[in-house]
């Protein structure tokens, strides 16, 4: 692309890389660093696995088109975006869309995504020191569309940062919803059964209930952070998580190369709860940390065998416990899943924004999210509605 502008301070360069690789680490991380809302998931060190081990590249539908905001030889801003063939791996649907322009004679695909692969964490997206540079990016990510003869752009999962750019510069914005779980502010829970004893009576003692038929199973815990997580441990979980998803007749997104990998070279972001039943384990699950944020995600899990209630335990019930022993503010359930308001997880706004090249398109899709967007917030009042905390109980800052 190699795009030449003048910003209000200075000069800046856009290059545009085919291989994370290309961009310099440490630069990448610094410029992460500053952003309001940075994630493991955005650092190089993921970033680069994903594209090594063959996980997100040209040849699973994922084509890297990095950009970079140089101003001499500095990086100044950046951007992770991938050419996409299809929609799998995103959960921001667009199903719809895509069909619609194929209905029309169209071609939606290949599409321009700035998102983290596999991954719907929110977090900050435009790697910027301000606003103005956030809309070069956004301007940056349009104009390698319009050059290549792109359907469209689409930034997922972003900061509100991102989303006031991005709206700035005429995108349309969609809403959604995820489920997440946040410490008690003023007085952050003692332990797991202070957590519950904010419940509701019918969820707190359904909790108690899943617990208890877990433990009955003969089934406990081993909870390992960082470097006590051994390569034995990963090759364990990746079997694990493997199972799962043939189990649904799908195969996973990620290989055994990248989990070790990552975790290698981000062992201070993962914690990892094995279940065990007379010293055998027989199930996993891996969550991503932010220590410093007092930051968590649940993010995969998998087990060899089907044990009543154990995912709950293994996902929810285990992590949570042990966030509130660390003093964690915040943990993130994932995608979807209404389920875990029984768990104690509260509605939590999301939101994607997105250019479409077609203007009669793009005038559609704005009709649909503005209807979508009444329908989303409709679905949040509902929600809130019903909590699954005690009438009066402090359930976010």
């Amino acid at each position: 692309m190699g795009d030449k502008g003048k910003g209000e301070a200075a000069n800046y360069v856009i290059r545009v890389h085919r291989d994370p690789g290309e961009i310099d680490p440490a630069a990448w991380n610094r410029l992460l660093a500053e952003q309001p809302s940075p994630t493991p998931f955005l650092r190089h060190e993921f970033l680069a696995q994903l594209h090594q081990s063959g996980c997100a590249v040209a040849e699973t539908g994922w084509a890297p088109a990095f950009i970079g905001l140089y101003r001499g030889d500095q990086l100044a801003g950046a951007v992770a975006a991938y050419l996409k063939s299809h929609s799998y791996g995103e959960y921001v649907f667009d199903w719809a869309w895509a069909d619609a322009y194929r209905r029309h004679g169209l071609e939606y695909y290949p599409k321009l995504l700035a998102a983290v692969p596999f991954t719907p964490v929110p977090g900050s997206r435009l790697l910027a020191r301000d606003a103005a540079d956030r809309r070069i990016l956004l301007r940056a990510l349009q104009s390698l569309a319009a050059q290549s003869g792109l359907s469209s752009v689409h930034l997922l999962f972003p900061h509100e940062d991102d989303i006031e750019a991005a709206s700035a510069e005429g995108w349309m914005v969609r809403r959604g919803v995820q489920f997440h779980w946040r410490n008690r502010p003023g007085v952050p829970y003692a332990d797991f059964g202070d957590f519950i004893a904010a419940l509701q009576r019918e969820k707190r003692k359904k909790i108690q209930q899943e617990r208890r038929r877990v433990a009955e199973a003969g089934v406990g815990f081993q909870i390992r952070v960082g470097t006590e997580i051994t390569e034995m441990d990963w090759r364990f979980f990746h079997h694990c998580y493997s199972l799962t998803y043939a189990a649904h007749g799908s195969s996973p997104y990620l290989s055994l190369e990248f989990f070790l990998g990552v975790g290698r070279q981000l062992s201070p972001h993962w914690v990892m709860f094995i279940a065990l039943r007379d010293g055998e384990p027989l199930a996993a699950s891996l969550v991503a940390i932010d220590a410093e944020r007092r930051w968590a995600w649940g993010r995969y899990w998998g087990a060899t065998e089907h044990v009543p209630c154990l995912h709950f335990e293994a996902c929810y019930y285990q992590p949570l416990q042990w966030c509130i022993a660390q003093g964690y503010q915040c943990f993130e359930g994932g995608a979807q899943g209404e389920h875990k308001m029984a768990r104690g997880l509260t509605p939590t706004p999301t939101a994607s924004a997105h250019w479409l090249a077609h203007p009669q398109f793009a005038r559609a899709v704005e009709d649909f999210l503005a209807r979508e967007g009444q329908g989303i917030s409709a679905y949040l009042d509902e929600l809130r509605e019903r909590t699954p905390f005690k009438p009066g109980e402090l359930t976010s800052p």
